[in-house]
């Protein structure tokens, strides 16, 4: 039997249309899964969708601009497409792909919230992990949507995420998964040259967690700890910042990347990438990381 799936269709203004459309006619996608589609109509229709392709639960956007762009009101029908599909998914515990959102464009129209994580967190009063798959590779965040200058970073944050990330790996089927912990300055901190993060948060977590009976090593500096995960030596890393983790996994993942939500009622995946708004609407944007959330979200329970 098919497993439904619900998919927010993003800014109707970026490619989330375009992506959502592509991905529907794939045939893996189309003999993996039922499909119900929740977005702005008329953008999904210049996308070439049409109501054989998949159930629509359509939203109107009154005002919405026509130009490829941040706006009040692709913030606004982006954020409640996925308020609507949390609620679906709680209700009935399907899986949620949810293609890009503007952050801009939710700051327009007044959202709380900075992203799909923060939301899901607050909707769904859980502990979500922001994580990410490609083959073998998997990474974890411990801060997520930050200016680097102002990281919350704490022990117990550190040594949670991995806890965290440890049951998602066991649940995708890592068991014993050996797990990498970056460290956060250049060359680990070199004893406190470049930074104390190190010496006063990341090696006590670290410490804390063996005792505890956790498989985890480290510290490694970002590029030797993708080389050793590359090479099959770590099953899993758990990066203190966005960037340390999704620059590394783009260029080591040679599959299509798949964002998920782990530790919620029911499982979200997403495409690792923006409403890419210059190509909007051109008919060139790359449908495969968004083939590859909507058949990870089927293929897989909660995570």
């Amino acid at each position: 039997m098919k497993k439904t799936v619900f998919i927010t269709a993003g800014d109707p203004n970026g490619i989330g249309p375009e992506i959502t459309v592509k991905a529907l006619k794939n045939p893996r996608v189309q003999k993996a899964c039922r499909a119900v589609v929740i977005g702005e109509v008329s953008s999904l229709k210049r996308a070439g969708w049409t109501e054989n392709l998949a159930p629509l639960i359509a939203l109107d956007a009154p005002g919405l601009p026509k130009k490829h762009a941040p706006s009040k009101e692709g913030g606004l029908v982006s954020y409640q497409a996925v308020e609507t599909g949390i609620k679906l998914s709680l209700k009935t515990g399907f899986p949620l792909v949810t293609a890009p959102i503007s952050k801009q464009s939710w700051q327009l129209c007044g959202v709380e919230f900075t992203g799909h994580t923060e939301l899901l967190r607050a909707r769904t009063k859980q502990d979500g992990l922001m994580m990410f798959v490609s083959e073998k590779l998997a990474c974890c965040l411990v801060t997520e949507h930050f200016a680097l200058a102002h990281l919350p970073l704490t022990k117990k944050r550190v040594e949670d995420t991995v806890l965290h990330f440890t049951q998602a790996l066991n649940n995708l089927g890592k068991k014993a998964a050996r797990i990498g912990l970056c460290a956060l300055n250049p060359h680990a901190g070199d004893n406190g040259k470049f930074g104390t993060e190190e010496k006063e948060i990341l090696l006590p977590a670290l410490k804390n967690l063996q005792k505890k009976k956790i498989s985890v090593e480290g510290l490694f500096p970002s590029d030797d700890a993708w080389i050793k995960h590359k090479q099959g030596l770590l099953d899993g890393l758990v990066c203190m910042y966005h960037d340390q983790a999704l620059l590394g996994l783009k260029l080591a993942a040679e599959q299509p990347i798949v964002h998920i939500t782990a530790g919620l009622p029911f499982l979200r995946t997403s495409p690792t990438h923006g409403t890419a708004f210059d190509i909007a609407g051109k008919n060139k944007a790359d449908p495969q990381s968004m083939i590859s959330a909507i058949l990870f979200a089927c293929s897989r329970k909660t995570i």
